[in-house]
């Protein structure tokens, strides 16, 4: 028998969005999901998105928003993220982005200065995330298989 908290399954989103080395975008364990660490990459493109801090940072979150999602959860359900700023002087004006994602008692959060991100990014994001049970029989703790 094992417990429903111990399933692992990887999170794929449908929307394009591709892995730019051999890891998963997210990974849904039990009632929580991990995403990978989310830069501007635009899912349609593959490319970078132009426009600097602030178009990456909102590129960034959204494609955490869709790893959530095909998860079955949202960014309201974001319990942590880790924020990674290739200049710690960006901070505030990622601040600024970031807070329009979570307008109401936002997650925990980590921010530090990196010597440098994946794809000449300047900023990634990576979250953990509660996924909601689908039902009163979608139990964590008290259901074996």
């Amino acid at each position: 028998m094992s417990c429903c908290c111990a399933e692992r399954k990887i999170v794929h989103t449908g929307t394009g969005q591709k892995a730019i080395g051999p890891y998963s975008l997210g990974v849904q364990a039990g009632h929580l999901v991990f995403t990978a660490g989310q830069v501007g990459f635009d899912p349609a493109t593959g490319a970078m998105v132009p426009g600097g801090l602030e178009a990456e940072t909102r590129q960034a979150l959204e494609n955490m928003k869709a790893i959530l999602e095909a998860a079955g959860t949202s960014l309201a359900n974001v319990v942590k993220t880790t924020v990674f700023l290739r200049d710690i002087k960006d901070f505030q004006a990622m601040n600024a982005i970031y807070g329009s994602y979570f307008p109401v008692d936002p997650p925990a959060r980590s921010a530090f200065q990196v010597a440098a991100l994946p794809a000449g990014a300047i900023v990634e994001i990576e979250c953990v995330a509660l996924v909601p049970p689908q039902d009163d029989d979608d139990c964590c703790c008290d259901k074996k298989e």
